[in-house]
C-alpha cells in the first residue's frame, strides 16, 4: 500500500504551499507501518552538482581575497562577478549564495506570501529576462514563482536553465528538488538535494528533503541517515524527529520510533498524531491501523 505523508511546513520553504508552502496544516498524512513513502519540502533553489571544473587562476584567487578584505564594505559588482566565476571554475559554492540560516529565513518569508505576491514575483522576473535571458537569478525567481503557483513542469524548465548558467548555487538545487518532489520525481529530487548539500553542507532542510525523497522510494534506512544529519544540525527540528521516527517504524525499530516521535510531539503537538498512528501512545495502546486507501501527497494551498 502506498503510504501517505503530509508535506511539513519546514519542507515547503519555497512554495508558500510545502513550499517547499502554505499557512496551516490540519491533518498530517504519513506512511503506515506496512508501506510508505512520503512527500517532501520545497526549495528555494535546487540543482544538480557538476563535478567538472578547472582550478581558479592566481588572478581569480587574488580577486576573491580582495573582495573579502573588508567585510564592512560590500564588494563591487565586478568583484562579486569575478568571485562567482572563480568559484564556478573551481566547482566551489558560489560566494554570493545564501548561507543555510539566510536560506531558511528566506523560505519562511516566501511561504507567507500571497498568490498576488507570487504573480508580482513572476512579472518582475519575466521583465528582467527580456533584457537578460541568461540571468540565472531571474530564471530562479521565475521558477520559484511558478512553483508557488503550482506550475511545476514550467518551473522545472526554468530551474534547469538557472542551473545551467550557475551550477554552484545550492538554492537552485534545493528548490528544484522540492519542485520534483511535487512532480513525484523522487530519484531526481534526491539527486538535486545532494547537489544542494554539496554546495551548502550545513543546510538541514536539504538533508530533510533528501530524506523525504528516499522515504518515497521506500529507502527508510538511508532516510534515517539524512534525518539524523538534519537533527545534528538542529536538535529542535521537529519534522526531522517525526519523519525519522516514522522511518524507524517502517523497519520495526519500534523503540527508536517511539523515542523520536515522542520528542517530535514535545516540539510540535501535531506530531502526536504520528505517535499514535505508528507506535501507539504513552499508555501502551496499539498503533492505529493504516487506512486502506492511499492518498497522494499534495502541496499546501497558497494563501489567497
Amino acid at each position: 500500500m502506498k503510504p501517505h505523508f503530509r508535506f511539513p511546513l519546514a519542507a515547503f520553504g519555497l512554495l508558500a504551499f510545502l513550499t517547499n508552502c502554505a499557512t496551516t496544516v490540519t491533518e498530517k498524512e504519513k506512511p503506515s507501518n506496512s508501506s510508505q513513502p512520503m512527500s517532501m519540502p520545497m526549495a528555494t533553489d535546487a540543482r544538480r552538482p557538476d563535478s567538472a571544473g578547472a582550478a581558479a587562476s592566481a588572478s581569480d584567487t587574488r580577486i576573491i581575497a580582495e573582495a573579502n578584505v573588508n567585510a564592512a564594505t560590500p564588494p563591487t559588482a565586478g568583484a562579486s562577478d569575478a568571485a562567482s566565476a572563480a568559484a564556478l571554475a573551481a566547482d566551489r559554492p558560489d560566494p554570493n549564495a545564501l548561507s543555510a540560516t539566510a536560506a531558511s529565513a528566506e523560505r519562511e518569508k516566501e511561504k507567507k506570501m500571497t498568490v498576488a505576491d507570487y504573480r508580482v514575483m513572476l512579472t518582475e522576473a519575466e521583465t528582467n529576462l527580456k533584457t537578460k535571458p541568461r540571468d540565472a537569478m531571474a530564471l530562479l525567481q521565475r521558477a520559484k514563482a511558478k512553483s508557488y503557483l503550482k506550475q511545476y513542469p514550467e518551473a522545472l524548465v526554468d530551474y534547469t536553465a538557472a542551473i545551467r548558467y550557475q551550477r554552484n548555487n545550492p538554492d537552485a538545487y534545493y528548490n528544484r528538488g522540492v519542485n520534483r518532489l511535487m512532480m513525484k520525481q523522487y530519484k531526481a529530487a534526491s539527486t538535486d538535494f545532494s547537489g544542494a548539500i554539496k554546495y551548502r553542507p550545513n543546510d538541514k532542510e536539504s538533508f530533510f528533503g533528501r530524506g523525504v525523497a528516499k522515504m518515497q522510494m521506500y529507502q527508510y534506512k538511508p532516510a534515517v541517515a539524512d534525518f539524523t544529519k538534519a537533527i545534528q544540525l538542529d536538535s529542535t527540528y521537529a519534522d526531522a524527529w517525526e519523519y525519522r521516527g516514522i522511518s524507524f517504524s517502517s523497519f520495526d525499530k519500534m523503540s527508536e520510533a517511539r523515542r523520536d516521535l515522542q520528542r517530535a510531539a514535545k516540539l510540535n503537538p501535531e506530531a502526536a498524531k504520528s505517535l499514535r498512528r505508528y507506535v501507539g501512545n504513552a499508555d501502551g495502546l496499539a498503533p492505529v491501523k493504516p487506512t486502506p486507501a492511499p492518498r497522494t501527497p499534495r502541496p499546501m494551498p497558497a494563501k489567497k
